[in-house]
């Protein structure tokens, strides 16, 4: 039996709401739908709306609204169905428990994340999917048996589940990355979404899931997770607004100015 503060039906679905993540499902399912219909038939990995006003592009980063919204953009049915289904299976068990709100700060703070690591370790590629907010869910899992370990049955076997899942996903990433040729024109695909999006979601969820018995221990971790998550949110972000104004300043300069710049550069 459960008490009021583990009760479930507070939220969601089952106290009439619909539940945070039904809301970015919509929207995904809406998107793909519209470009299969603008740029052509879907396929497994297809079509990638690359012209699309949300989609990040490096060499659009100054449009900051792209570091967010890629997550309703999709390469392909395949890709799309496989996002729905993680966030889905381990999306909706944290957000009866803990509730939409917090559910919806972790997946966001994933995806932003996803585009801010990659925008920093991975400049060249683009990004669609939610990525980013799929593995700060699973991250969030880990947050909550680490503050809710003695409340929960099973907790390490949860882990071990979404560490196997999470390890063969990413390795399947990074053999994409740097070992499969794409496509003639395809823009490449990045793993480190994955990783930083992981990153985001372990130290909000530490920050905002409930601790329904809180340890002296715990609060210091949650002094750690917050230090940890500004400092590499602040640094990305420094990060890029350095990059933009440079970028825009070299593209403001002549091409015979920006020859020199690259001859000087190679020391020619």
């Amino acid at each position: 039996m459960t008490n009021g503060s583990h009760n479930p039906t507070g939220n969601g679905v089952f106290g009439g709401k619909k539940l945070y993540r039904w809301h970015v499902e919509q929207r995904s399912l809406g998107f793909f739908v519209y470009h299969s219909l603008t740029l052509g038939p879907a396929d497994p990995a297809g079509p990638v709306p690359i012209d699309s006003m949300f989609i990040y592009r490096p060499d659009k980063r100054q449009e900051v609204w792209r570091f967010l919204f890629y997550m309703v953009l999709h390469a392909g049915w395949f890709h799309l169905g496989f996002n729905l289904i993680i966030q889905l299976l381990v999306g909706l068990p944290l957000e009866m428990v803990h509730g939409s709100a917090r559910i919806g700060c972790v997946y966001l703070a994933g995806v932003l994340a996803g585009s801010l690591g990659t925008s920093v370790f991975d400049p060249e590629v683009y990004l669609v999917g939610a990525s980013g907010g799929v593995y700060a869910l699973l991250a969030a899992h880990l947050a909550n048996v680490m503050l809710n370990y003695r409340n929960m049955q099973y907790g390490i076997l949860r882990l071990l589940a979404i560490f196997l899942f999470a390890s063969c996903d990413v390795g399947f990433a990074i053999y994409s990355r740097y070992s499969v040729e794409p496509a003639s024109g395809a823009p490449s695909v990045s793993y480190v979404a994955h990783l930083t999006g992981a990153l985001a979601g372990l130290t909000i969820g530490l920050l905002v899931l409930k601790n329904f018995e809180q340890k002296l221990h715990e609060q210091l971790l949650w002094w750690v997770a917050l230090g940890v998550y500004a400092a590499c949110t602040i640094f990305a972000i420094v990060f890029n607004l350095l990059n933009t104004v440079t970028v825009q300043r070299l593209e403001e300069e002549s091409e015979e100015v920006f020859k020199q710049h690259l001859f000087t550069n190679f020391g020619f």
